[in-house]
């Protein structure tokens, strides 16, 4: 769980606070909370309260973006920190098209994957 700075900030267009997550998955907050700790979400602390967040696009209606899990998993294992990590899933690639985060939801995960893999190299 990181602090953000502006740039990142603005390059998420949403953010949604933990027991939001919880109503949306139907799950109790303490459950969300554990799915941060073992980081197949990725939290950041944010605003006047410094609450923690999470970015919206990492939620499809009642379940985590499909891939994203696996996705968080890579890019840890590349040494990417949350920072970077949003940075690279939210910054737009001509040759993708769109976000990262915007394949997941399209289900184009694969090839998301397949990029993170080519970043450690």
């Amino acid at each position: 769980m990181t602090e953000i700075d502006a740039k990142i900030d603005a390059l998420v267009p949403a953010w949604l606070y933990l027991p939001d997550i919880a109503e949306m998955l139907d799950i109790e907050v303490t459950k969300v909370r554990q799915l941060v700790k073992e980081g197949q979400l990725l939290a950041v602390r944010r605003g006047e309260n410094r609450s923690l967040q999470v970015p919206a696009a990492f939620i499809d209606g009642d379940k985590i973006v499909k891939g994203l899990v696996g996705l968080l998993t890579v890019l840890r294992d590349d040494r990417f920190t949350d920072t970077e990590i949003l940075e690279w899933l939210f910054t737009a690639d001509d040759t993708l098209p769109g976000t990262p985060v915007q394949a997941l939801s399209e289900n184009r995960g694969t090839e998301v994957k397949r990029r993170a893999q080519a970043l450690a190299i």
